[in-house]
């Protein structure tokens, strides 16, 4: 089976690549690190690129683009695994994804959030709890 660790570019990053490390090692799982893009992170590199370059990305290297962040956490942390870019909700699309896998766990990251803050910003990890069906894991941040 797989662990999909969620990751993204902060520092916490890492102690979600170790907490999948340690299920995966329990459980002789492969380790599927993930990062997803935003559609408006997708429009701002697209707005970029064809001010700096007069040319669009393509989804595909957009996906690229994602999954080396993922990569990047895995080296961070010491680990190996599959980094994976996926570009879309992220909420959605980690469901999706850690679906169609069955995976066996998905591993994500948590920060102190005021009540009045989760109702207006929202939470991925809040949406990928109440979503998901499969088993979740949240590491929650020491920042």
């Amino acid at each position: 089976m797989t662990i999909v660790a969620c990751v993204d570019r902060s520092e916490h990053a890492t102690e979600i690549i170790a907490e999948a490390v340690r299920l995966g090692e329990a459980f002789d799982d492969r380790i599927h690190a993930v990062h997803v893009l935003s559609k408006d992170e997708f429009v701002d590199l697209q707005q970029t690129s064809v001010k700096d370059t007069g040319a669009e990305v393509s989804a595909g290297r957009i996906e690229s683009l994602a999954a080396e962040i993922a990569a990047d956490a895995l080296a961070d942390a010491g680990a190996s695994g599959e980094a994976v870019g996926l570009v879309g909700d992220p909420a959605s699309e980690i469901v999706g994804y850690a679906a169609d896998l069955d995976a066996r766990y998905v591993v994500l990251g948590g920060r102190n959030q005021s009540r009045v803050g989760k109702a207006l910003f929202g939470s991925v990890a809040q949406s990928v709890l109440l979503d998901s069906a499969l088993p979740a894991v949240l590491v929650r941040s020491t920042e």
